[in-house]
């Protein structure tokens, strides 16, 4: 009995270039792609899931064996497909961060720094504390399977061999961004309104009592009713946080 192998040079190289693609993505993935977890973790991740969506998709490539540089730009292609779809997931997250550098600002808590542990550098509280909690709701309400099917579908819209469309690629970043900053400062809308309100009552005040210390007497105040207020709206700005990320991960799924 013969066993024709002949087709596994082929296979290793189509799962290399399947696995260029899942691999750039998952190192930007939220909740996956942090500088805290190992990178062999995220190596068996991506191989995990590179066996799982290949035999999806295995038609969608086309290989040859025979010359080495179309492979060589296969492989380019696939990275920076890879790279695109985990940054626009990675974008999404940010919107977070903006929400809770205004909310900070608002309540005088600005200057309150803490080490990120997603990014490993320098962050605002506030803005660490939602970044935090938002992949942890990404991950409790199955959310990240939604970034499994983009993913997936992602052979429909960047089919592989084909030139990456540039444009595309700039309307989808720069909608990304868009998209980040407006929910960001949505989300941090009551700490706007507030701050506005306190700070109008803080003036009158130090026009009425001008021997008070109107300072000493607001800063903590501010904090206080900030954080009474950021309890009031928390569960409706993750809320709002999970439809915007289920909404952008729709999108990049084709209809």
């Amino acid at each position: 009995m013969r066993i024709d192998i002949s087709f596994l040079p082929t296979l290793a190289a189509v799962f290399m270039l399947a696995f260029a693609r899942i691999g750039a993505m998952v190192m930007l993935l939220p909740g996956l792609g942090e500088v805290n977890i190992p990178v062999r973790i995220k190596l068996s991740i991506a191989l995990l899931l590179t066996m799982i969506v290949l035999p999806l998709n295995r038609q969608a490539y086309q290989v040859d064996l025979q010359s080495l540089a179309p492979l060589l730009v296969m492989m380019v292609h696939e990275i920076v497909i890879g790279i695109v779809l985990g940054a626009t997931a990675r974008v999404t997250l940010s919107a977070l961060q903006v929400a809770g550098s205004v909310i900070a600002q608002q309540m005088g808590l600005g200057f309150v720094t803490a080490v990120d542990p997603t990014q490993g550098q320098q962050g605002v509280l506030i803005g660490n504390f939602l970044t935090m909690l938002g992949v942890t709701l990404l991950f409790s309400t199955d959310s990240h399977h939604l970034v499994i099917a983009a993913l997936s579908d992602s052979y429909k819209i960047f089919a592989p061999g084909e030139l990456v469309p540039s444009g595309d690629v700039a309307s989808l970043a720069t909608k990304a961004f868009a998209a980040a900053f407006k929910i960001g400062l949505q989300l941090s809308a009551p700490f706007l309104v507030f701050g506005l309100v306190f700070n109008i009552g803080l003036g009158v005040l130090a026009r009425l009592m001008p021997q008070m210390q109107v300072y000493f007497v607001g800063a903590p105040l501010s904090i206080l009713i900030g954080f009474v207020v950021f309890a009031a709206v928390l569960t409706a700005m993750m809320g709002t946080f999970l439809g915007y990320f289920e909404g952008v991960m729709h999108e990049m799924m084709p209809r």
